[in-house]
């Protein structure tokens, strides 16, 4: 890693490598700590020592944990993490933040809420469930389907990335450390939620992918799972104050542009 920023000399700085995933994280913390907090620290002090302009890293909505407050919004603590996987993603935000402060190295951390569309993780719900009701399997549903998710579609989240690397973070003028904000700083750190402000209950998006698909789902309905959340749901506003942007695309269009990449990918001999 050291290597590679002394020799590409980077302006900037997405990094968006990470162990994903809450139930992943129950069997194998370590590949956690391995990758989100060694690798992060790997990365930070590549831009350290090259003074980078920009470090713009991908956090999660997993951050908010416990809270029961919606929509989440920067300014709620986040104090509670429900998975190995949400606390490593809230150490990166103090670890970016020690290095702003320290070094004044400007970070943005992006809390993504459940990012879906072509080439998504095979480990999500709309790349299993898509798998599943092709092949015939049952699909998991978790909580009986009492669950619902801010499904954000990817191609806002690129735009919104691309935004945010092009606009700094920059110290707060206002911050007051007898009040802190959670969500900036005197030092040039900043943390936006980038998500659709669209919530989606768990047995609407199945029966969007049904129609998307031209299948009917096999539902298995399960219990709620350790690490879950009930609810998401993204207050955008700080990011459309800060870029002018804010995730927008319906959730029919977006799952549609994801079953027509996955099918003939997966189920190539299967007629639309």
């Amino acid at each position: 890693m050291a290597a590679l920023f002394a020799r590409e000399r980077f302006d900037g700085v997405v990094h968006l490598g990470a162990q994903a995933g809450v139930r992943y994280s129950l069997n194998n913390p370590m590949a956690y700590v391995d990758s989100n907090l060694i690798g992060f620290a790997n990365v930070l002090e590549g831009c350290r020592h090259h003074g980078l302009a920009h470090l713009v890293y991908a956090s999660s909505s997993s951050v908010y944990g416990g809270n029961a407050k919606l929509p989440y919004a920067e300014g709620d603590a986040v104090d509670h993490p429900v998975s190995l996987y949400a606390a490593t993603k809230k150490a990166n935000e103090a670890m970016a933040h020690s290095y702003s402060h320290l070094y004044g190295l400007p970070t943005t951390g992006l809390r993504f809420f459940t990012v879906y569309g072509p080439w998504g993780r095979p480990d999500m719900a709309p790349f299993l469930f898509a798998d599943a009701m092709l092949a015939g399997r049952p699909i998991k549903v978790y909580n009986q389907g009492r669950m619902t998710r801010d499904f954000t579609y990817v191609d806002d989240i690129v735009e919104g990335v691309l935004r945010v690397l092009d606009k700094p973070a920059a110290a707060n003028p206002h911050y007051d450390p007898a009040t802190p904000d959670p969500a900036s700083s005197s030092a040039p750190w900043r943390v936006f939620n980038i998500g659709n402000s669209t919530p989606v209950p768990l047995l609407d998006f199945i029966d969007t992918m049904e129609r998307a698909l031209g299948v009917t789902a096999v539902r298995e309905m399960l219990p709620l799972q350790p690490g879950d959340v009930l609810a998401t749901h993204a207050d955008t506003a700080a990011l459309d104050a800060w870029v002018g942007f804010s995730p927008s695309t319906p959730l029919a269009v977006g799952v549609q542009r994801f079953a027509d990449w996955f099918r003939p990918r997966y189920f190539p001999g299967l007629s639309a």
